[in-house]
């Protein structure tokens, strides 16, 4: 799942790259020893991460997070043992947003005290080192945001979960509505998460739009695909091995079906839409056609 370089001439990095793979690193890196961190505290293991980057919003803006993929577990600091979660969730969400908080400034700030940040002209007061404390005391005062969702239900749904961000752009062709030459715009798709995902469309003018859409084009040889802990690259094979010899000696639960006799269900029918045919459709309810009220012939 690791990114792999491609043959041809170096490139040298513009000053902007280079901020902005240091920023990454520093996304990934915060990320990762978070929860590495929890899982040697929480759990005495190590865990196993797989990390994606996605840098966009659906209107292109930046939205720049991970998405990260955790074991249900690890191995025992030993070696030894393979240890399972206790919980539903593996650790509590409101901290685990407080440590990578915590690590990102920090990142920041080392950058910033080896003189590798640059500021734009907008805010020429950032490089003092009074002002600089005071805008990452002021970014570090609300919450930041750490999601956590239930663990994947096998190996075919967290394959489809990954390969929605693995090698994806911006913004996709069928996304595209239209492109006026004369007026200079170009018109897409777009979903609104804050009106319940609805679908709505945005113009732009062309500039605006490549000015967005080239924010998101990753500097040359970035990798935006990472492993670390259990499945970092180093030894690697070995590791996994041993996991799964462990996870093997341990003794298969019971199945559900096994302590129940099972009953035979008839099959449900299949849904299709009157109108298109199509058969992704959800039966909700099935509701009687209304009766015509009887003739009142009373007069």
């Amino acid at each position: 799942m690791t990114g792999c370089s491609q043959a041809g001439p170096a490139k040298t990095l513009t000053l902007g790259e280079v901020l902005q793979q240091q920023l990454y690193h520093l996304l990934f890196a915060s990320a990762s020893a978070t929860l590495l961190e929890f899982g040697r505290k929480n759990l005495e293991a190590t865990l196993g991460i797989t990390a994606v980057l996605h840098t966009w919003s659906q209107t292109l803006l930046d939205h720049y997070h991970l998405h990260c993929v955790v074991t249900g577990g690890g191995l025992s600091l030993d070696g030894k043992r393979w240890i399972k979660r206790s919980r539903q969730w593996l650790f509590p969400t409101r901290a685990l947003s407080i440590v990578f908080r915590g690590k990102f400034r920090d990142g920041l700030q080392q950058l910033f005290d080896k003189k590798k940040l640059t500021f734009p002209s907008s805010e020429p007061s950032l490089s003092d080192p009074a002002a600089f404390g005071r805008y990452l005391r002021e970014v570090c005062r609300p919450q930041w945001v750490v999601y956590t969702k239930k663990p994947f239900v096998g190996p075919k749904a967290f394959l489809a979960y990954l390969c929605r961000y693995t090698h994806r752009v911006a913004i996709s062709n069928h996304r595209i509505e239209r492109l006026d030459g004369e007026k200079g715009t170009v018109t897409f798709r777009y979903k609104d998460y804050s009106q319940e995902g609805r679908r709505r469309q945005m113009t732009l003018a062309l500039p605006e739009f490549l000015r967005r859409f080239c924010r998101h084009i990753l500097p040359p040889r970035f990798v935006k695909i990472r492993n670390d802990g259990l499945l970092s690259n180093r030894g690697r094979s070995e590791r996994i091995g041993q996991a799964r010899a462990l996870l093997a000696q341990a003794e298969p639960a019971v199945q559900e079906s096994e302590s129940k006799p099972v009953i035979d269900k008839a099959p449900v029918p299949q849904v299709v839409c009157p109108f298109c045919g199509s058969s992704n459709v959800v039966l909700i309810a099935a509701v009687d056609r209304p009766r015509q009220p009887p003739i009142d012939d009373s007069s």
